[in-house]
C-alpha cells in the first residue's frame, strides 16, 4: 500500500511539473511570437535616361528684381551657377515681377523670350522659387528657357530638410574606431562651453558661416523649411509660477538659455528671413535635472497623462515664441529617447515617458491649443517603434486612429516615414499615410543609415516617386515632405561623409535632389533627375552622364540583393511583440551579426527558397561589376573633378569587396542552419567550405578597410563569435553523444551490478543514484552501508556529468553561464546539507544527484544531433519541439527539487523538508540576484549574451538588451529580495519543525540508525 501510494504521489508530482512546464512553454511561445506573413513590396524598375547634350547657360547681363534678403540670395545663386559653368552661350536679361499675394502661393510663370526672360509671380515665394529654378537649370546644364510660356506650380508646398552636417567638426579620429553608436551629431559641440560664458565666439562664427552656406544650398534645391535640434536648452520657464519654480534665478540653466538665444537666435532668424520656416526638433519628454525634479515634486511622477502636466511645457513654448518670434513651430518625437541621443556631460536629456494613448492625446491637445493661440504649428512624428500602448501607431491604422482620431487642429501636422517601418528597403509603403484627417508630411532619408550610410550608390527615385504618387492620390491631406539629408542613426559608426563638407557626400545628395523635385512634380522622370544630378556634380559630357546614369540604374539591385536576403526580407516578420526589420543579419548598422536567434529565423523563413537566398549575393556582385564597368569606361578628362571619378570607383571597389564578404557569410550561416535542420553531411561540407571562404574574404575586407574613416570595414566581432561556436558544434555533438552513452552505461552498470552480492566497484553508487533519483523515498535505504569509494562516486559522478553537459551546451566558451548554473547547483546542495543539521546528507546527495542525472540525460539527448547550435536552432524554429522540451526540462528540473524534499522529509519530516528546499532555492536567488544586481543587469546580460551568441551582439551596444526586451533595470534586485523572502520562510519552517521534531519523531516510531548521525 505504501509503495503504491508513493508511486501515485510521484506520478501526481510529475504530472503537475509537466503541466507547469507546458504552461511556461505556452507563455514563452506567446512572448516570442515568431511568425511571418507575405508583404506587399513595391517594385522598382530603374532605367538610365537617354543621352542628351548639355546646354551652356547664357550670360545674364541684367537682372532686375525687387530687393530683399530672399530675392538677393536667389539672384546670387543664379549668378554663381553661371559663373561656375564651364562656358556660356550668348547673353540674356531677367526681370522678376512680384505681386502682393500670400507666400502660400508658390506658383510663377516664365514669360518673354530666351534672351529676355520674365518671372512673374503672385508672391515673393513664387518669384524667388522661379529664380532658383533658373539657377538649377544652369547647374544641371538644362536650358533656362525650357519652361518658357508655362505656369510652374509645386504639388507639395511644404518641403523640409534636417540640419545637414552643420556644426559637425570633421575629425577623422572620431570615425576611425567605428564603435561610437551615439545618435547625437555633436553639432556645435565646439561652440557650446560647459561653463560661463557658455559660448565660444570664435567657433560660433565658423558655425554661422557653415549654417548660412547650408541654408543657401537648401533653398537652391527647392526646400522651404528646416528642422533644427533643440528646445529646452533655450528655456528659462519664466512663465511657470513666479518664474523661479523650475530654475532658481541663479541657476546656470537660466544663464545658459540666455546665452543660447543670443548666440544661435540670429542664425535661426537668418534662415527664417531667407525663406525657410524654422522648427525646433525635440524628443518628449525633454528634461533637465531641475525640470524633472520640479515635475516629480509637483505631480508625484512624470505624469504625462495629466493635462496640467503639459501646462509646464506650454508655458515654455509661450516663452520660446515670445523670445524667438522667428520660430515657426516645434517638431516632436515620442518613440525614441534616452542617453544614446544625448550629449554626455550635458544636462539636457530625454526619457521615454509618453507611451500611452492618453498621454499622447493630452500632450497634443495642450500643444495644439498653445500653437493656435500664437499662430504656430506642431509637427508630431508618428514614429513610435514599439514603445508602450502607442507602439505600433506608425504602422497600424487602428492604433493611429486611437491616438490621433478627433485631434483635428489646423496647427497640427503629422509626420510619417514613407515605409511601413524604418528606412529599409523590402518594406511596404506605409498605409497609415492614407488615413486620418490631420495634415500630413512624408519622411524620406537621403543618406540611408541602414544601407551603409550612403557609401554605396543608391538611387531612390523610382521608389520615392511611387510613394508620393500613392499617398497624394489616397490622402488629400498630404501636403509636404521632410528629407533627412544627413541625419539618422549613429553619426560616427559608419563612413565619414558630411554633406557639403567631407567624404563622397555627392553620392547621396542625389536622393536629396530627387525627393524635393518629385515633391514639386510627382510625375517628373526620376531618370532625368538622376542625369541632372550627374551633370551638376560630375560631368557635362553626354557619354559620361549616360554612363553614370547606367551605373545608378543598377544601384538598387545591388542594394536590395546585396544587403538583404530576399526570401526573408520580402516577408513581414514578427517577434517579441515587435516587427524586426527586413535586414537583421546586418544589425544596426554595420555589425555582421552572429547570433542564433536572427540567423536561424532567417533560415527558417527562407528554407524553401534557400538557393534563391544564397544567389542574391551573386546577383548583387554582378550588379556592382556592371556599375564598375560603366564608370571605368568613362574618360577621366571628361569629369569636372577627376577626384570625384576616383571616389566613385573607390566606393564601387569598397562595395564589391564588402559584398564578396557578405556573400560568403550568408551562404555560411544558411548552410550551417541547413545542417542543423537536416543533419545532412553534404550541408555540413558546404557550410565548412563557405566558412573557409568567409574567413578569407573577411580577412581581405579588414586588411583593405580597417581604420579607414571614409570607407570603413564592417564590424565583424559578432560574426566571429558565431563562427567560433559553429566550428565547435560537431565536436560538442560528439562529446554529448559520448557523455550520453557513458551516462547510460553508468546507470545500467548500477542496475545490473548493484544487486550482486558484494557488488562490483562503484556499482552500488550507480544503483543508489538510479533508485534515489527515481524513488527518493528509498534514498536512505540505498545509501546505507556504502563504502568510501561509493560515497565519493555518489557525489562526483553527477557533478562531473553536470559540469560536462553544461560545458558542452555552452561550447566551453561561456564561463558566466557556467558560474551561474553550476554555482546555483552547488549553493542549493550546500544549503540542503546545512539544513540537515548533523544528520546524514548522503540520502539527499543521492536523490539530488540521481534526479540531476535524469535532467542531464535530457539535455545531452538534445545536444547530441548537431551540438549546441542545433539545440538553439530547434529552440528558435521548432515551436512544437521547443514546447515539448521546455515542458520536460522544467519537469526534470522540478523533480530534482521534489526528490531533494522527499529525501529530507524521510530524514526530518515534511515541514523541515519544505523549509530546507525553500531556503535552498531562496539562497540561490538571493546570491545570484545580488551578484547580477551589483554587476548591473545590462552588463550581466551583455556578458552572458556575448558568450552564448543568442541575441544580436549589437543589441547591448546600441539599444540595450534589457531595454529592448522591456526588462526593468531593478529585476535582479527583486529576484534577490524574493530569494531573501524564501530564505526567511524556509528558516521559519525549519524552526517550527525543530520545535515539533522530537514529538513527531517519537510518534512516528522510526528507529534511528548509524547513518542518522553519520557525518556527510
Amino acid at each position: 500500500m505504501a509503495r503504491t501510494r508513493r508511486g501515485l504521489l510521484a506520478g501526481v508530482a510529475l504530472t503537475v511539473l509537466v503541466a507547469l512546464g507546458a504552461g511556461i512553454a505556452v507563455v514563452l511561445a506567446d512572448e516570442l511570437g515568431i511568425r511571418s506573413e507575405p508583404s506587399d513590396i513595391p517594385a522598382e524598375v530603374l532605367a538610365a535616361a537617354p543621352e542628351i547634350p548639355s546646354i551652356a547657360p547664357p550670360e545674364f547681363t541684367a537682372i532686375t528684381a525687387p530687393p530683399s534678403l530672399r530675392m538677393d540670395l536667389a539672384v546670387d545663386e543664379l549668378r554663381a551657377a553661371v559663373a561656375e559653368a564651364e562656358t556660356t552661350d550668348g547673353s540674356a536679361a531677367l526681370e522678376v515681377v512680384v505681386g502682393e499675394g500670400s507666400d502660400d502661393d508658390e506658383s510663377y510663370r516664365l514669360e518673354g523670350t530666351p534672351d529676355a526672360l520674365r518671372v512673374v509671380a503672385a508672391s515673393e515665394a513664387g518669384a524667388v522659387l522661379g529664380v532658383y529654378d533658373l539657377a538649377a537649370a544652369v547647374r544641371d546644364r538644362r536650358s533656362v528657357a525650357e519652361r518658357l510660356g508655362e505656369t510652374v506650380e509645386s504639388r507639395l508646398g511644404f518641403r523640409m530638410v534636417d540640419l545637414g552636417a552643420v556644426g559637425v567638426t570633421v575629425d577623422e579620429s572620431e570615425w576611425v574606431a567605428g564603435d561610437d553608436y551615439s545618435h547625437n551629431s555633436k553639432a556645435f559641440a565646439d561652440v557650446i562651453l560647459a561653463e560661463a560664458p557658455y559660448i565660444d565666439e570664435t567657433a560660433l562664427e565658423v558655425a554661422r558661416a557653415d549654417f548660412e552656406a547650408y541654408v543657401r544650398h537648401a533653398l537652391a534645391e527647392g526646400y522651404n523649411a528646416i528642422a533644427i535640434p533643440g528646445f529646452v536648452e533655450y528655456l528659462t520657464f519664466s512663465g511657470v509660477g513666479d518664474g523661479t519654480e523650475v530654475y532658481d534665478a541663479d541657476d546656470t540653466h537660466v544663464a545658459r538659455a540666455h546665452a543660447m538665444r543670443e548666440a544661435f537666435g540670429p542664425m535661426w532668424e537668418y534662415a527664417h528671413d531667407a525663406g525657410l520656416d524654422v522648427y525646433f526638433r525635440t524628443d518628449m519628454l525633454t528634461l533637465t535635472t531641475p525640470l524633472e525634479e520640479y515635475l516629480v515634486d509637483r505631480f508625484g511622477s512624470l505624469a504625462t497623462e495629466d493635462p496640467e502636466f503639459w501646462d509646464v511645457y506650454s508655458a515654455g513654448l509661450d516663452e520660446l515664441y515670445a523670445e524667438m518670434p522667428y520660430l515657426d513651430g516645434v517638431l516632436i518625437r515620442i518613440g525614441e529617447a534616452g542617453r544614446v541621443y544625448d550629449l554626455p556631460g550635458w544636462d539636457y536629456y530625454s526619457k521615454l515617458a509618453v507611451t500611452t494613448v492618453d498621454s499622447v492625446r493630452a500632450m497634443l491637445t495642450a500643444f495644439t491649443e498653445q500653437a493656435e493661440r500664437v499662430d504656430r504649428e506642431v509637427i508630431f512624428r508618428s514614429w513610435s517603434v514599439g514603445v508602450g500602448a502607442v507602439g505600433d501607431m506608425h504602422t497600424n491604422d487602428a492604433s493611429y486612429e486611437a491616438v490621433l482620431g478627433g485631434i483635428d487642429s489646423d496647427a497640427l501636422i503629422v509626420s510619417t516615414k514613407y515605409t511601413l517601418g524604418d528606412f529599409y528597403s523590402h518594406l511596404p509603403l506605409n498605409h497609415t499615410l492614407e488615413i486620418g484627417e490631420q495634415r500630413r508630411i512624408v519622411e524620406f532619408q537621403s543618406r540611408r543609415e541602414f544601407e551603409n550610410f550612403g557609401a554605396f550608390p543608391n538611387d531612390l527615385g523610382v521608389l520615392s516617386q511611387e510613394a508620393l504618387q500613392r499617398f497624394i492620390a489616397a490622402n488629400p491631406h498630404v501636403e509636404g515632405i521632410w528629407t533627412w539629408t544627413q541625419d539618422g542613426g549613429p553619426w560616427r559608426a559608419g563612413p565619414l561623409s558630411l554633406e557639403l563638407k567631407a567624404g563622397f557626400w555627392q553620392l547621396y545628395e542625389l536622393n536629396t535632389e530627387l525627393t524635393v523635385r518629385l515633391a514639386r512634380d510627382p510625375d517628373a522622370d526620376p531618370a532625368a533627375i538622376t542625369a541632372d544630378w550627374a551633370r551638376r556634380w560630375f560631368s557635362g559630357d553626354p557619354a559620361t552622364v549616360a554612363a553614370i546614369g547606367e551605373a545608378m540604374s543598377q544601384s538598387r539591385e545591388a542594394i536590395t540583393d546585396g544587403l538583404y536576403i530576399g526570401p526573408f526580407a520580402d516577408r513581414r516578420v514578427f517577434a517579441i511583440g515587435l516587427e524586426p526589420p527586413p535586414m537583421m543579419w546586418i544589425f544596426e548598422w554595420d555589425i555582421l551579426t552572429g547570433d542564433s536567434a536572427v540567423l536561424d529565423v532567417i533560415y527558417e523563413i527562407s528554407r524553401d527558397e534557400l538557393d534563391e537566398a544564397i544567389a542574391g549575393g551573386d546577383r548583387a556582385i554582378a550588379a556592382v561589376e556592371r556599375m564598375q564597368s560603366a564608370i571605368e569606361a568613362t574618360d577621366a578628362a571628361s569629369w569636372r573633378d577627376p577626384a570625384l571619378r576616383t571616389a566613385f570607383l573607390d566606393t564601387l571597389d569598397y562595395q564589391a569587396n564588402t559584398y564578396a564578404m557578405l556573400g560568403d557569410y550568408r551562404e555560411m550561416f544558411l548552410r550551417q542552419a541547413e545542417w542543423h535542420d537536416t543533419g545532412d553531411p553534404v550541408a555540413f561540407d558546404r557550410w565548412d567550405a563557405a566558412r573557409r571562404a568567409f574567413e578569407a574574404s573577411a580577412a581581405a575586407h579588414e586588411a583593405a578597410y580597417a581604420g579607414d574613416p571614409y570607407l570603413p570595414a564592417y564590424n565583424l566581432t559578432a560574426a566571429e563569435l558565431g563562427v567560433e561556436r559553429a566550428v565547435r558544434d560537431l565536436p560538442m555533438a560528439w562529446a554529448a553523444r559520448i557523455a550520453l552513452v557513458l551516462l547510460a552505461v553508468w546507470l545500467a552498470y548500477g542496475i545490473v551490478g548493484g544487486r550482486r552480492s558484494g557488488g562490483w566497484p562503484g556499482a552500488r553508487a550507480a544503483r543508489a543514484l538510479w533508485i534515489a533519483g527515481t524513488r527518493p523515498w528509498r534514498a536512505r535505504e540505498v545509501v546505507d552501508g556504502l563504502g568510501r569509494l561509493d560515497r565519493v562516486l555518489l557525489a562526483a559522478v553527477p557533478a562531473a556529468f553536470l559540469v560536462a553537459s553544461r560545458g558542452i551546451q555552452t561550447w566551453f566558451l561561456a564561463p558566466s553561464h557556467l558560474l551561474v548554473t553550476l554555482g546555483g547547483w552547488a549553493v542549493f546542495v550546500g544549503v540542503l546539507w546545512l539544513a540537515l543539521a548533523r544528520r546524514s546528507a548522503w540520502p539527499v546527495v543521492a536523490a539530488v544527484g540521481g534526479a540531476a542525472l535524469l535532467r542531464v540525460a535530457l539535455l545531452l539527448a538534445v545536444l547530441a544531433p548537431t551540438g549546441p547550435g542545433g539545440y538553439w536552432f530547434e529552440f528558435w524554429t521548432n515551436p512544437v519541439g521547443r514546447s515539448v522540451y521546455i515542458a520536460l526540462a522544467f519537469a526534470a528540473f522540478g523533480w530534482v527539487v521534489v526528490a531533494a524534499a522527499w529525501a529530507i522529509a524521510v530524514e526530518r519530516g515534511t515541514l523541515w523538508a519544505t523549509g530546507a528546499v525553500g531556503a535552498g532555492v531562496g539562497v540561490v536567488l538571493a546570491v545570484f540576484g545580488s551578484l547580477i544586481g551589483l554587476i548591473g543587469l545590462e552588463a550581466a546580460l551583455t556578458r552572458w549574451n556575448d558568450e552564448m551568441a543568442l541575441l544580436p551582439w549589437g543589441l547591448s551596444r546600441i539599444l540595450g538588451i534589457s531595454v529592448y526586451l522591456d526588462i526593468p533595470a531593478d529585476t535582479a534586485w527583486w529576484v534577490a529580495i524574493a530569494g531573501g523572502v524564501l530564505v526567511v520562510v524556509g528558516a521559519i519552517c525549519i524552526a517550527l519543525a525543530q520545535r515539533f521534531w522530537p514529538m513527531s519523531h517519537s510518534l512516528s516510531g522510526r528507529p534511528s540508525s548509524a547513518s542518522d548521525t553519520a557525518s556527510a
